[in-house]
């Protein structure tokens, strides 16, 4: 039997259920490739260089900055070069950051398709079970006293599948959308420090400062 068939036998058994179920999958799927590529193509995570220019930048080596950022493949190298480029305009940090949400909302986008089909597979295939079991039993209701036990496990096993169905399309793309947001996180952070950077070169660790070597205040009675 060819996977033709054997696909075309499923729909058969699982009802319009499984059809929608695989659609979504394939629609998933195809979301999943795109978010790969669009995340490779940006640069995602991968910002060596860009680490590189920052840490020159805070050291006060401009040059060098600007050198290694123009070699920066990051989606994030263009809005870090016009912060460079404009450091002393009035109003720029809120400009920057909204440049910024707008950059990751880009990243973000296909993650609430993603998140309907993770939650919505499953219940439609309980409500596939549920229609399988109403006709399941609807069968054997029709064989009156003659009942045959295998009529009943037929129909329930045949229920049953929609569910399995729609447990294995939730399953891999909830884990899927959880990898994203957890790599789309690490570049808002990423993204937000390099932006203070960029716009406050130099500056100590506040933290440090606040924990450091302030002398207590003596009395003088």
């Amino acid at each position: 039997m060819n996977p033709i068939d054997a696909l075309l036998g499923i729909f058969a058994l699982g009802g319009p259920v499984v059809a929608i179920l695989f659609v979504m999958s394939v629609l998933a799927f195809g979301v999943t490739l795109y978010k790969l590529w669009q995340f490779a193509v940006s640069g995602v995570g991968r910002h060596r260089v860009l680490s590189e220019a920052l840490e020159a930048w805070d050291g006060g080596d401009r040059q060098r900055a600007r050198a290694r950022l123009t070699q920066s493949r990051s989606y994030l190298a263009p809005l870090l070069g016009s912060a460079m480029d404009a450091t002393e305009q009035a109003g720029l940090e809120g400009r920057l950051d909204a440049e910024a949400g707008l950059a990751l909302a880009g990243l973000e986008r296909g993650f609430r398709f993603l998140d309907t089909v993770a939650q919505l597979a499953p219940l439609l295939g309980l409500f596939g079970t549920v229609l399988g079991m109403i006709e399941a039993f609807q069968s054997l209701q029709s064989a009156g006293s003659t009942v045959d036990p295998s009529l009943l496990a037929g129909g329930i096993w045949v229920a049953l599948m929609t569910t399995a169905v729609g447990l294995a399309v939730a399953m891999p793309t909830s884990m899927v959308l959880a990898w994203f947001e957890s790599r789309t996180a690490r570049e808002r952070v990423f993204a937000d420090k390099a932006l203070r950077t960029v716009l406050a070169p130099g500056q100590p660790d506040l933290a440090v400062v606040g924990s450091g070597n302030a002398a207590p205040a003596q009395s003088h009675a």
